[in-house]
């Protein structure tokens, strides 16, 4: 079982082996959400299931009166990819064919910035054999893994049944409790200009949660395009936490997509499970009410 990382190798002596597994490709472009799915059908993993951000891994909900975008009932964050409900979740994992018995692996185009929501999601639905391919589709064609342009098959429905959740998905409200009891230390993974207040180009209010840290997403990926080593990326967390409690953190981006290679770099360094803060600063700053600062 993988529950991490897998390497392209490690991913084709699977596929050789016939193990129960199923393949996610979830390329994204948060500019072009029509991109991933172009790109998909371009070329991926012979078999690999796509699994569209907007559609799959968020619950969206339709404009209001004003134009407004609000999370639907039931949704188990907000912000702009709301997460679905655990329940609605496995009605799509049912849907695709994906079953309890089944090897989850996860990959992208884009440095795993997008393939780690489905990760965590599968963790917080209770599955734990998931894994990131480590490099991405880069790494599997340059493994001299196979890539197909074909339309893959439907799948027979499954029933996916949801199990204890692995991995704490933090709220607004757990966020701001922890602000005013001073146990919690936030990472905050986007880019330092808009952590900064400097610019914001996707949402209403620019700037981050008060004494939030930085830590931008790509920090975690080598030159290689895999994940650092777990030695180099303790030490980098270590200097960033500057002797603050791993314990005690709450991961965040944008919109609960990009903070998951944060989440995945402090595990991999012996750092614990921090919990997500799912509906990220495009929910905190829906509220005037919550404090922002900036610089």
């Amino acid at each position: 079982m993988y529950t991490t990382l897998i390497s392209a190798e490690e991913l084709l002596a699977l596929r050789a082996g016939g193990a129960p597994l199923m393949v996610f490709d979830c390329s994204f472009d948060l500019m072009n959400p029509a991109a991933g799915e172009a790109q998909y059908h371009q070329g991926h993993i012979p078999g690999a299931v796509y699994a569209h951000l907007d559609t799959a891994l968020s619950d969206k909900g339709s404009p209001d009166a004003s134009g407004k975008v609000l999370p639907p009932p039931g949704a188990a964050s907000g912000g702009r990819h709301p997460l679905p409900s655990r329940e609605k979740f496995a009605i799509w994992l049912s849907s695709v064919g994906f079953d309890n018995g089944m090897q989850a692996v996860v990959y992208d185009r884009q440095g795993a910035n997008y393939c780690g929501r489905l990760w965590w999601m599968l963790k917080w639905a209770g599955h734990d054999a998931v894994a990131v391919l480590n490099g991405g589709l880069q790494a599997w064609q340059a493994a001299g893994g196979e890539v197909t342009d074909r339309a893959e098959p439907s799948h027979f429905q499954t029933n996916f049944a949801l199990g204890p959740e692995l991995r704490q998905l933090a709220t607004s409200a757990s966020v701001l409790e922890g602000l005013a009891g001073g146990h919690q230390t936030v990472i905050d993974a986007r880019p330092g200009p808009r952590f900064r207040g400097e610019v914001e180009p996707l949402d209403p209010v620019a700037g981050h949660i008060p004494g939030a840290l930085n830590r931008p997403f790509q920090s975690n990926i080598g030159p290689d395009g895999r994940f650092k080593p777990a030695s180099e990326l303790r030490a980098e967390f270590d200097q960033l936490l500057g002797g603050r409690d791993p314990a005690s953190v709450v991961l965040h981006c944008g919109s609960g997509v990009s903070a998951v290679p944060n989440l995945i770099a402090m595990e991999l360094a012996g750092l614990g499970q921090p919990a997500l803060y799912a509906g990220s600063w495009s929910e905190w700053c829906t509220d005037p009410s919550r404090p922002v600062e900036k610089g």
